[in-house]
């Protein structure tokens, strides 16, 4: 009887034990879900803010707020192209960068034409390493450099894993992606320190948001841009600089094959004109953006998931894109 009584009395104390964990644990849980729910629901707000209300202002007037003077590099195609034209629709004068003479001039005459502003073009390779940024510093020496756009990159031809990837294409994934930005913001950040005002946007990529198999040198660049951009901006946005890390997803450009089932979806993969007519609208507003509503909301997906649910995602994307490249 009495070993009845012991173990009613351990049955008793182990039970008020688990209640008090188990009250614990319940109150630990709501705690979760609760801070989980108000990020969701602050995530959407900013969504909302960033690409939804602007459309609703009057547009920010880019010149007074940085300068007359807007340099893109990467200009003659894609995103650059359009984000130079729609820098120019809003009054900006615009310096085009990048190695096709003939196609900056054609670029630069069409924006001139359309928007009637002035533009000027720099040729230069920046695939050849340092020796090319002199000629570009002394070009931009005399200018009012409001905004500078780095958007030259280099992509691989397809996913590829990264054996299968050639040297030159390695060497010119860091060489472009890295140094070009890093040293263009070099050139012109100084001017801007002492105007005062001035905006940097650099663009990096959706895949930087976590480690992507088959584009491993690529994203691996990309994040490198993406973590420049949110360092300059802490160190210069007491000096009046504006830095923005701008993650696009996919945007139906020369990146995407023109017959891939991306192009079939407009409103996941906007064309250049569209993204960059969003992008520049978040100008001065998020320092960190997607640039795209339906972007906003593939990063959010990629914040709340997994890493293996990425990794598994983007193992089964990156396989079909290349077996449609090599087909």
């Amino acid at each position: 009887m009495a070993a009845v009584d012991s173990f009613y009395l351990l049955y008793r104390e182990i039970a008020r034990s688990c209640n008090c964990y188990m009250e614990a644990l319940a109150l630990v849980g709501a705690w979760y879900t609760a801070r989980k729910s108000i990020t969701v629901i602050c995530d959407f707000y900013s969504l909302i803010r960033l690409h939804f209300v602007p459309r609703l202002v009057s547009r920010a007037d880019l010149i007074k707020q940085y300068g007359r003077w807007a340099v893109v590099s990467g200009a003659t195609d894609g995103i650059g192209r359009a984000y130079a034209e729609e820098l120019a629709s809003r009054g900006l004068n615009i310096i085009l960068i990048s190695r096709n003479q003939e196609k900056l001039q054609m670029v630069a005459e069409d924006i001139a034409d359309t928007y009637k502003v002035e533009t000027d073009i720099i040729v230069a390779d920046f695939s050849h390493g340092r020796e090319i940024y002199d000629p570009i510093r002394e070009a931009l020496k005399d200018k009012d450099i409001g905004i500078l756009v780095n958007n030259v990159g280099v992509f691989y031809p397809y996913p590829q894993y990264f054996t299968q990837v050639s040297e030159d294409k390695l060497w010119d994934i860091i060489n472009v992606n890295i140094a070009a930005a890093s040293l263009m913001v070099h050139i012109v950040l100084p001017g801007m320190v002492e105007r005062k005002k001035g905006a940097v946007v650099t663009i990096s990529s959706g895949s930087c948001c976590k480690p992507t198999p088959q584009l491993a040198a690529f994203s691996a660049s990309k994040a490198y841009l993406d973590h420049f951009s949110r360092a300059l901006q802490y160190e210069y946005a007491s000096k009046g600089i504006f830095v923005q890390s701008l993650i696009p997803f996919y945007v139906a450009t020369n990146m995407t094959a023109p017959g891939s089932f991306l192009h079939k979806c407009p409103w996941l993969v906007p064309s250049p004109k569209v993204y960059a007519h969003h992008a520049v609208s978040t100008l001065g507003i998020s320092k960190r953006t997607t640039g795209y509503w339906s972007h906003s909301i593939q990063f959010l997906f990629a914040q709340y998931m997994p890493e293996w649910l990425w990794v598994w995602g983007a193992n089964i994307l990156n396989r079909s894109l290349r077996k449609e490249a090599l087909s």
